[in-house]
């Protein structure tokens, strides 16, 4: 017995090392962000493996314009849409959070009522029917709250999957972010990396291609117009000028004049 409990404690410590030394890992990759310009993140690499896999070639567009060079109108755009209070919070909106967590606690409790649905049908069916296949679970959307830095956080170092478990390695990621990092460093990071189309990252690149000016060209609505992308940037953008986008870049570009930059 206690060479078993010996043996547990030897994997906790284990577990809680390789924990420390993964944090380790990522507050140093944060710290030469101080300086160094990122080349390219978690969730692009994840992009070009499956274009290679399913396109067997990349189509990718990408420049890298530093924090003066993307004008006003789409950094204002941007916290306008996605983040509000931006330069005031220190990472995380604690009240959506929780607001977030109550939602998906919510929509766990319905998922479980409908899986216990399905499994009490499906037994009834095998009943009926010997030989039927499984039937599909009712999976639970993990809604985020996210702000920026937490987006920022979550595309840099970490997979799309969606649990309560990656959720509070982004939350730890986003405070070494904002420990680390000025916040003109942090959206100007977020604003060269952002996804707003199949391959196309990057406030330049869309700018580029979307409306064929350079990042600090844009004006007021253009930079509305791609900010009202960024939440499903491949389904915006073979409809860009879509009823729905150009109302709510609208009301976008309404909010700009109140945004405060970092």
């Amino acid at each position: 017995m206690k060479g078993m409990a010996a043996a547990l404690a030897r994997m906790v410590a284990l577990v809680l090392l390789c924990g420390l030394a993964l944090q380790l890992y990522f507050l140093a990759r944060i710290a030469l962000m101080i300086a160094v310009d990122p080349q390219s993140t978690t969730f692009q690499r994840s992009e070009i493996w499956r274009l290679l896999v399913e396109r067997q070639s990349v189509a990718w567009s990408q420049q890298w314009r530093p924090y003066a060079q993307l004008g006003a109108p789409i950094k204002r755009a941007v916290i306008a849409s996605e983040d509000a209070r931006f330069a005031d919070h220190s990472g995380v909106e604690w009240d959506a959070l929780e607001a977030a967590w109550e939602r998906n606690q919510r929509a766990q409790a319905r998922a479980d009522k409908l899986n216990e649905q399905l499994a009490r049908r499906r037994d009834a069916g095998k009943a009926a029917a010997p030989g039927r296949g499984p039937q599909k679970t009712v999976p639970i959307k993990i809604v985020g709250g996210s702000t920026i830095t937490q987006q920022l956080a979550k595309n840099l170092f970490l997979s799309g999957e969606r649990n309560f478990v990656r959720k509070g390695q982004e939350v730890v990621i986003t405070l070494m972010l904002e420990g680390l990092l000025p916040k003109q460093r942090i959206l100007e990071i977020y604003l060269n990396n952002v996804e707003w189309g199949e391959g196309l990252f990057g406030a330049q690149a869309a700018a580029r291609h979307y409306f064929h000016v350079d990042a600090d060209r844009l004006g007021a609505l253009q930079a509305a117009r791609l900010a009202v992308m960024l939440p499903a940037p491949k389904r915006f953008e073979k409809r860009a000028d879509s009823p729905y986008v150009l109302d709510r870049a609208a009301t976008i570009a309404a909010r700009m004049g109140d945004v405060e930059l970092p």
